[in-house]
């Protein structure tokens, strides 16, 4: 028997980063939340100011030291620990573990506890009807071209309507200045988004930033339509990881 065979035929397992909690989701319409959260390993981009990159940067990071292949009932059991009413799913990117044999299981366990469930997600994948149906929220970060990755790679029209049609998005743009935030507008309207479903958030991560941030975008965006988030937790803990 194969160490393939044996695998396939064990618990569902997927590859996590970390698993962290009880601590407070920080942003968006959930910011303040208390809440469990759980890391997956690999994204699709390769953001300039990405605060996870050690999920998928090998230029910087030794990946196989940041990654886990833990079994999917450890990783709810760890996420729910202190019982938190929400329970979120980031990165990386999460939205490529869904044709992973551990996927419908966590998310599924995840329902059957009670909590609510997010997704982080920088919307360049389109989500299954399964992830569908047990998702609380997508919480969808599609990149501004500051991020440096070309347009055609971070912001895919396709994906980002399918995103929306669940009923159970909302758009999060990190911007540094008004200019990006007119560049949301831009791709808001382009794919048919509803103002009052984005949120314009300040990118960094130390307190200096996020406040500064916040005062150069807050006018630009409540003109727009849009809503404004900080990042509570970089306000409460810097950028310590695991919080």
């Amino acid at each position: 028997m194969t160490g393939e065979t044996v695998a396939a035929a064990g618990p569902p397992t997927l590859v996590v980063a970390e698993v962290f909690g009880p601590t407070v989701q920080g942003e968006g319409p959930s910011a303040g939340r208390r809440a469990g959260f759980i890391r997956l390993m690999g994204c699709n981009l390769g953001c300039s100011w990405c605060d996870s990159a050690f999920t998928w940067d090998s230029s910087r990071y030794e990946l196989r030291g940041q990654a886990t292949r833990t079994p999917v009932a450890d990783i709810v059991t760890r996420a729910m620990a202190g019982n938190p009413g929400l329970v979120v799913i980031t990165g990386g990117e999460p939205l490529l573990h869904q044709s992973q044999a551990g996927w419908l299981p966590l998310l599924s366990a995840l329902a059957e506890s009670g909590a609510d469930i997010e997704i982080e997600t920088n919307g360049t994948q389109a989500p299954a009807l399964v992830t569908i149906d047990r998702v609380t929220r997508f919480n969808v970060s599609p990149k501004l071209a500051h991020a440096g990755d070309p347009e055609g790679a971070r912001i895919r029209p396709l994906a980002l309507r399918a995103l929306d049609a669940t009923g159970k998005a909302v758009f999060k743009f990190v911007c540094r200045g008004p200019g990006d935030v007119a560049e949301a507008a831009r791709v808001a309207e382009a794919v048919g988004i509803l103002a009052h479903r984005v949120w314009i958030m300040p990118e960094g991560v130390t307190v200096a930033a996020i406040t500064s941030g916040l005062g150069q975008l807050a006018d630009a965006a409540v003109a727009a339509g849009f809503n404004v988030t900080t990042r509570l937790h970089v306000l409460a803990w810097g950028d310590e990881r695991g919080r």
